[in-house]
């Protein structure tokens, strides 16, 4: 595929994103190597030729060409988190979609990636890297990606933690579109009246994911008070919703610091069993000294010490009933082999086989015969 049947979609893109955020003069960062591979940066892109979908804090675009004539096109953006360079993907993977249903986002290259025949883009820590090829065919762009992906640095190299909190996470994280610190929701995509009754302040993200027919939204608020305010306006606009006949969603419910939404849901009892998946995950940590710090250090003195004394008993126990075995054993043994040795004697003498008087009558006469004779 050439350069030309791509330029709708990169259009399409470039007209969808935000306004072009420039780097300032003298002041260019150098985030792509002037050789990567077989290729050679051959000039400096001086009009955008990708969307910014968030203003990065640097940007650079080259133009690369390979010993075989392959040219490609690259935009590098670097931002201040890992969290808004996975946006830039998400959002972009979300736009190329509309013209390739069958977009997934993976791990093939970097942290997370997408190749849609002669486009690829992927995220590495905090840079976020796409590629566009003229000529030649996708394995060279994508030869040219994973040679790029090992110079940049990893970062945190993982996806946000929101996205894990999806039901069955792995498989909706292919197509899910991820906002960080958003101040609109209509950038996923839907339309959706209740949507006026939710203020993030800017300090909130959220997540879209497919579910079949449906879909589902959480929203995750950074304070509980925040994530109360919302609650209670988003209930009310539901109802009001209702009672005006406008669209509203399948199910919505606050679990912990999130809002969570289901559109498009067959029923009701579908919807709530999808939201009944979304398990919110609470993290308290200090920004100081931890106040409780004496009491958490005697809690675990008692914990350990109760683990070593129930140990003890444990290992008590487990002795006694070895050495009561062990002696039971031994001990039937022993009257055993007695009572064989008794069984092979044909008479009892306590006189040790001895000639004894028969003063209780109970020995056998004795033959006379063997008797010695008194002498005269």
């Amino acid at each position: 595929m050439r350069l030309s049947s791509l330029l709708p979609v990169l259009l399409l893109l470039t007209f969808s994103g935000s306004v072009v955020a420039e780097n300032e003069p003298g002041n260019s960062p150098h985030l792509l190597p002037d050789k990567i591979g077989k290729y050679s940066q051959v000039k400096k892109v001086s009009r955008s030729f990708f969307p910014v979908i968030r203003v990065p804090g640097v940007r650079e675009e080259a133009e690369y060409v390979a010993g075989d004539g392959t040219r490609a096109y690259v935009a590098a953006d670097r931002f201040a988190q890992d969290s808004e360079a996975y946006e830039c993907l998400s959002l972009t993977a979300e736009m190329i979609r509309r013209n390739h249903p069958n977009l997934e986002i993976g791990s093939q290259i970097g942290t997370a990636s997408y190749v849609a025949n002669d486009l690829i883009g992927f995220v590495k820590g905090t840079t976020v890297i796409r590629l566009a090829a003229e000529n030649g065919k996708p394995e060279g762009l994508f030869e040219l990606a994973k040679a790029l992906s090992e110079t940049l640095d990893k970062g945190e190299n993982d996806i946000p933690a929101l996205i894990k909190h999806l039901p069955n996470s792995e498989e909706a994280q292919k197509k899910a579109v991820f906002l960080n610190s958003f101040a609109d929701l209509h950038q996923l995509g839907l339309d959706q009246p209740v949507f006026s009754a939710i203020d993030s302040g800017g300090n909130a993200d959220a997540v879209i994911a497919d579910y079949g027919p449906s879909k589902l939204l959480i929203i995750e608020f950074n304070t509980p008070q925040l994530a109360g305010d919302n609650d209670r306006r988003i209930i009310d606009r539901i109802h009001e919703l209702w009672r005006l006949g406008q669209p509203a969603p399948s199910a919505y419910r606050r679990v912990g610091n999130y809002s969570v939404f289901v559109f498009g849901a067959p029923d009701e009892q579908t919807a709530k069993q999808l939201i009944d998946q979304v398990k919110y995950e609470q993290v308290v940590q200090w920004l100081g000294e931890n106040p409780n710090i004496f009491k958490e250090a005697e809690k675990r003195y008692i914990n350990t010490t109760l683990g070593v004394l129930v140990a003890v008993l444990k290992a008590s126990g487990f002795a006694l009933i070895m050495c009561l075995g062990l002696g039971g054993l031994i001990g039937a043994l022993l009257f055993n082999h007695r009572r064989a040795q008794q069984r092979e004697v044909a008479a009892y003498s306590d006189a040790g086989g001895m000639l004894r008087l028969n003063l209780d009558e109970m020995t056998p006469e004795t033959n006379p015969a063997r008797l010695l004779q008194e002498r005269n």
